[in-house]
């Protein structure tokens, strides 16, 4: 799994019929501090995610592991979105604290 960040969204009206109903975001790559670090990807959203939340993705085969995603063309899936996490006890991210800074 990988921490991003979801940075858009992709709209398709035509697509491989398995994909129908899908929901797909646009994810850039976030390391440990909440800092950028690598590109972008196209992620199917299996929780829900909106435009600036921190998510967890995976990518590869791992990424038809999901209910929604099983089976489906599918090379990135977003399979959470992040409330917190800390480091060495530290607290470095926490959604609530972000939502208040109108973030």
């Amino acid at each position: 799994m990988l921490l991003g960040r979801v940075a858009g969204t992709v709209v398709s009206t035509h697509k491989d019929p398995g994909l129908v109903g899908q929901v797909f975001l646009v994810v850039r790559q976030i390391d440990i501090d909440g800092k950028e670090t690598g590109g972008y990807v196209v992620a199917n959203d299996a929780v829900g995610a909106g435009v600036g939340e921190v998510v967890l993705y995976a990518s590869g085969s791992s990424a038809r592991q999901t209910e929604s995603t099983q089976g489906k063309a599918c090379d990135a899936v977003i399979m959470a979105i992040v409330d917190s996490w800390e480091v060495g006890g530290q607290v470095v991210f926490d959604k609530s604290r972000e939502e208040s800074k109108g973030g």
